[in-house]
């Protein structure tokens, strides 16, 4: 059966839902760890929304996924309450595991998450795993792997696409390139991926792997990819590649996170006139949420007032999550030992 390859209204909504849901939800983040409620490093998805709130769209309840440390971003997508979210990385007791697992560690087993590894590259083979575990099962499952391209520096990317390859695994390797623009340790930043092939995507075909390079801005373009990527997959062909272009989002271009592009005004999505000049740029042409506003309003998909309702339904959601995390007691003593294995 052919995947659908264009997203109807009430799916461009919900998409748009979810991006307003993984956007509130970081910039909330950037002022608790401002006001130290919470003391670790931690990597915001803004900027690359687009990407995971599509995705989920195109995935079954029991496809499994494997994300990194940018992570907040996928687990949201798929579904997970913002509420344990955020305490989860406050460290308490009600987070979606405990207060164990923090930011950098978050994960939700029961939408299917086989886990979140900070290891760069380790959670491909994690997602290999899962992909040989769904071709075993005969369902017709799949397993996803979120990853940046600093990942495909490591050497467990290529081995794991290639068993991939040989054993035509339902994986789909998805590559969240967010490596233009960013600044440098040199200067004070995380740097970009080194690798010496000119398109990444160049590494999955010389394993003969079904790849696509797309604008991971562009949420018909990532629909378009992932539904057919997905597609291939349960029909029993194999693994797929796809890497998802976005210029990195300023504020993730520090070591620690900042509001470089202030709180989001969806109104800049028709307000042209508001947008401060220094950057003009990234809401004009980056901003995900912006463009999938303007084109939803170009397509007559959903009023100017439909987006504020929404908005401020996401944003009073978010406020409520942030409380109750804030409210949430920290894990007893004597549950130390709890899920500890040996």
């Amino acid at each position: 059966m052919m995947a659908k390859q264009s997203l109807n209204k009430a799916a461009c909504v919900r998409v748009l839902e979810r991006m307003l849901v993984i956007r509130r939800f970081e910039e909330a983040l950037v002022e608790m760890s401002g006001q130290k409620l919470f003391k670790s490093h931690y990597h915001l998805y803004i900027g690359q929304e687009a990407t995971a709130a599509t995705v989920v769209e195109s995935l079954r309840s029991d496809d499994k996924l494997v994300t990194t440390h940018r992570n907040h971003g996928h687990v949201l997508a798929r579904g997970a309450d913002p509420g344990a979210a955020f305490a989860e990385i406050l460290g308490r007791a009600t987070g979606l595991n405990g207060g164990r697992g923090g930011t950098l560690h978050m994960s939700a087993p029961e939408l299917g998450f086989l886990a979140t590894s900070s290891v760069v590259g380790g959670c491909i083979g994690l997602a290999l795993g899962g992909a040989f575990a769904q071709q075993r099962r005969g369902r017709g499952g799949v397993s996803v792997a979120f990853f940046g391209d600093g990942s495909l520096e490591e050497g467990i990317s290529f081995e794991s696409m290639n068993i991939a390859a040989l054993w035509k695994l339902p994986a789909v390797f998805l590559c969240e390139n967010n490596g233009a623009g960013a600044t440098g340790s040199a200067k004070g930043g995380f740097p970009s991926s080194l690798i010496a092939a000119p398109r990444l995507a160049g590494i999955a075909e010389s394993l003969a792997i079904a790849s696509s390079q797309i604008d991971g801005r562009d949420v018909d373009a990532v629909h378009r990819a992932v539904s057919r990527g997905v597609a291939s997959c349960r029909a029993g062909r194999g693994p797929v590649f796809i890497e998802c272009i976005t210029e990195r989002w300023e504020g993730s271009k520090p070591m620690w996170p900042e509001l470089s592009t202030g709180i989001t005004d969806v109104a800049l999505a028709w307000e042209s006139e508001r947008m401060p000049k220094k950057y003009r740029d990234w809401h004009v042409h980056q901003d995900p949420i912006l463009l999938h506003i303007r084109k939803l309003l170009r397509k007559k998909l959903i009023s100017r007032a439909a987006v504020l309702q929404l908005d401020r339904k996401v944003i009073a959601r978010n406020a409520a999550a942030r409380q109750f995390a804030i409210a949430s007691p920290m894990p007893r003593g004597k549950t130390a030992l709890d899920s500890v294995y040996a």
